[in-house]
């Protein structure tokens, strides 16, 4: 499934603001919060997949080649 950067932007805003309203008061508010965190991180690793591959084909339209870049570990 493919997501557009703002669809991608929206969710990720949604994440965080369910994140900044979550209290932990148990064993299983921990594992919501612990699940929203592990969403919030795969939808911005998403999102930057999609930026680093714009940034290539931009590159390669206009002739250049970026160096490969290292995804970053969380």
């Amino acid at each position: 499934m493919v997501l557009s950067k703002t669809s991608l932007d929206t969710l990720i805003d949604l994440v965080e603001i369910r994140l900044g309203y979550a209290e932990v008061y148990d064993h299983e508010d921990a594992r919501e919060h612990s699940a929203l965190e592990q969403c919030r991180n795969e939808l911005e690793a998403m999102r930057d997949v999609g930026e680093t591959k714009k940034a290539s084909t931009f590159s390669a339209a206009n002739g250049r080649q970026n160096p490969p870049t290292r995804a970053a570990r969380h």
